[in-house]
């Protein structure tokens, strides 16, 4: 039941999730992060999650089942490589796709430019070290949270921060109950992505 549990966990709060968290915070809940205008934030949403999570994890179930990806929990180092690889060459599309369209307000190329920058990083990392990708999504989540509350007076970030950091402490308690990763690997996937996008969304809303 326990694993069960994790693996629920595991898979639920993946770390292609995190951008439509980090997406939906700036659109939805701080909406001065943008200038988006309100009737076309329910469209934009639904078309950047379609490319940062839809696609992508039907290609890595489509991996799983063509059997090249031996599990989508992909703890083995050799899992990684294909699906990063992959995924990161979907998310720099879709970063250039934002940056054509000219009428829309470019923090939200910027911000997908920030995440994208950190699962090429994690990519490149892969090759030859297991750092947690679940972790580095949820230290990018954190940092988020962190950025639009230090620069945005209207949103207080007490409970959504409580929120990031406890979702951040499960996701890492399965991911070590799991043996996916060892400790460091956990604490050092949390480190990078929360100071690459602390920097990078700080740099967005200077």
């Amino acid at each position: 039941m326990r694993r069960g549990f994790a693996l629920v966990v595991s898979v639920v709060l993946q770390p292609l999730v995190i951008p439509s968290l980090v997406f939906g915070l700036a659109l939805f809940v701080v909406p001065e992060a943008t200038s988006i205008p309100d009737t076309f934030k329910n469209r934009l949403f639904s078309l950047i999650a379609l490319s940062t999570f839809v696609i992508p994890m039907i290609t890595v179930l489509g991996l799983r089942l063509s059997g090249t990806l031996k599990s989508i929990h992909m703890a083995e180092l050799k899992d990684r490589a294909i699906p990063f690889a992959v995924t990161s060459i979907y998310y720099i599309l879709t970063v250039y796709l934002l940056y054509q369209q000219r009428q829309f307000d470019p923090v939200l190329w910027k911000i997908l430019g920030v995440i994208t920058l950190s699962i090429v990083i994690l990519t490149l990392v892969t090759f030859f070290w297991k750092m947690s990708a679940h972790m580095t999504g949820m230290g990018g989540l954190i940092a988020a949270v962190v950025v639009l509350g230090l620069k945005f007076s209207t949103f207080q970030p007490l409970y959504p921060l409580l929120a990031a950091v406890v979702l951040a402490g499960l996701v890492g308690s399965v991911r070590l109950y799991l043996e996916s990763h060892r400790p460091i690997e956990i604490y050092v996937g949390l480190i990078f992505g929360f100071i690459l996008c602390f920097l990078g969304f700080g740099w967005i809303w200077a």
